[in-house]
C-alpha cells in the first residue's frame, strides 16, 4: 500500500501547527510533513511540537539544509527526536537552496563533496558509532552520541539532480522528489537512485481541490513551475496512483500557497477522502 500523507507548509504560522497536527491524528493521517525553507519555521523546533501533541502521527522534515548545521549537532537532533517519540519523525537533509546557503554564509563550494561527507558522518553518528573525519568540510574528532537512538532511524536525502538522485540511492534509506515531479519525473529519477526493496521514494505532489481548484492550481504552476493535480477525492487518487505506479513509495500531498482550503480542513480531506480510495 502506498503510504499517504499531506504538508504543513511554513508559509502558515507555527503557532497553528498544533492544532493541524492533532486534526491529521484524529483524522488518521499517516504522515504529515514540514519544510525548513528560509526564513520561515525551523524543522526540529516545528516536528518537536506536532510529534509532543500527537500519538500515531509519523512527522517528516523534508528537509534540512546541510550547510545549515554542523552535522554533530544535526545528529543530536534527530537523535533526541527519536529517543523520544519513536519511529514516528522521519529526517531528510539536503543542499539547501543556494542562493539562501549564500544570504547566511553557509554556501559550499562543493555541495556535491559536503552532502556526501555530512551524509556518511550523520548515518554513523546515528548508528552510535565514534567518528573521526577530517574531510573537506565535515571535521570530527572522535565524536560519539551519548544518547544515540535506540535504533537506528531511517535517512533521507532530497534530491532533484542525477548525481544527487546516485547519491541519495548509495547513501540514503530513502529520497524526497520535490513538488511538480511529473511521473515520468518519477520514472526517470528511480532510473538513478536505483532503488533497494526498503529504499522509500517520498514524493511531494501538487494538488488543489474545492471550488476554484483549477484557477489556484494554475496560478501556483506559473509561479513556480511543475505538475500538480486538481479536482475532486477521486482526482486526487488517480493522481496519486499514477505517481505510485511510477516508483513513488510515499505520496505527500503538497496545497498551493493559496491555503484553500484552510489546513485543518486540507489534511483532513487527505485522510478522510482520499486515503480509502488509494490503493
Amino acid at each position: 500500500m502506498t503510504n499517504l500523507g499531506a504538508i504543513y507548509l511554513p508559509m502558515n504560522p507555527p503557532e497553528r501547527l498544533p492544532e493541524v497536527a492533532r486534526i491529521a491524528d484524529r483524522a488518521g493521517l499517516e504522515q504529515l510533513w514540514l519544510w525548513e525553507d528560509c526564513f520561515l519555521n525551523s524543522g526540529i523546533a516545528a516536528a518537536s511540537a506536532a510529534l509532543a501533541c500527537t500519538e500515531r502521527l509519523r512527522v517528516g522534515i523534508g528537509l534540512m539544509p546541510v550547510p545549515f548545521r554542523n552535522v554533530a549537532l544535526a545528529a543530536m537532533e534527530i537523535a533526541t527526536l527519536h529517543r523520544l517519540f519513536g519511529d514516528r519523525p522521519i529526517a531528510g537533509i539536503g543542499h539547501g537552496v543556494q542562493e539562501w546557503m549564500a544570504q547566511v554564509g553557509a554556501r559550499a563550494e562543493s555541495p556535491m563533496t559536503l552532502l556526501r561527507e555530512y551524509t556518511t558522518a550523520l548515518r554513523s553518528l546515528l548508528h552510535g558509532e565514534e567518528v573521526t573525519t577530517d574531510g573537506r568540510y565535515v571535521h570530527l574528532d572522535a565524536v560519539r552520541l551519548d544518547w544515540p537512538p535506540s535504533s537506528p532511524p531511517s535517512l533521507l536525502i532530497g534530491a532533484t539532480g542525477p548525481k544527487t538522485l546516485q547519491l541519495s540511492g548509495e547513501l540514503a534509506d530513502g529520497t524526497i522528489l520535490t513538488a511538480g515531479t511529473s511521473p515520468d519525473g518519477v520514472r526517470t529519477a528511480v532510473t538513478n537512485i536505483r532503488p533497494d526493496d526498503r529504499h522509500d521514494v517520498v514524493v511531494f505532489m501538487m494538488v488543489e481541490t474545492g471550488p476554484g481548484a483549477a484557477e489556484r492550481l494554475a496560478a501556483q504552476q506559473e509561479k513556480s513551475g511543475g505538475w500538480g493535480v486538481a479536482g475532486d477525492a477521486a482526482a486526487i487518487a488517480e493522481g496519486v496512483e499514477s505517481i505510485a505506479a511510477a516508483g513513488a513509495t510515499t505520496v505527500v500531498l503538497q496545497p498551493t500557497e493559496s491555503n484553500s482550503p484552510p489546513p485543518g480542513e486540507f489534511v483532513r480531506f487527505v485522510a478522510e477522502e482520499v486515503r480509502p480510495l488509494v490503493g
